[in-house]
């Protein structure tokens, strides 16, 4: 079964649009910063570690994945910056408060990143724009 699970995963990662490969890093995000919380949470400092290190790793992916040819792409920048500051903090001091931040921000990202790509499947009819 888990031979199963890994080639779906791995099928899922290589045939996936760009689109979704963002989608898939922002509840990532949210899976690890769960479990980074939780192992704080019952004192399992290197399974906290390696999750909040898991995290910077999907930050730093989605930070040399911006197209900065695109005006908002610095914004983008600019959060991902500081949630990867924010995270080396919450690494070094096994903080879960920071952790709550970084799952908001994760969470904001995602619902807004899927609000846009379901508008982007849509007709320009129905959106309005030209």
């Amino acid at each position: 079964m888990n031979r199963v699970l890994q080639t779906y995963q791995k099928n899922s990662t290589t045939t996936a649009t760009p689109a979704e490969l963002t989608l898939m890093l922002y509840n990532a995000g949210i899976k690890f910063t769960k479990q980074a919380k939780q192992a704080i949470e019952k004192k399992q400092i290197l399974l906290a570690h390696d999750s909040i290190i898991r995290l910077q790793d999907i930050v730093q992916e989605l930070m040399i994945t911006l197209n900065m040819d695109i005006p908002i792409s610095q914004q983008f920048l600019t959060m991902y910056d500081y949630m990867l500051h924010r995270l080396i903090e919450s690494n070094i001091n096994k903080d879960s408060v920071i952790l709550d931040e970084i799952e908001d921000l994760f969470t904001q990202f995602r619902d807004t990143w899927k609000e846009a790509m379901v508008l982007a499947k849509k007709p320009i009819a129905e959106t309005g724009s030209v």
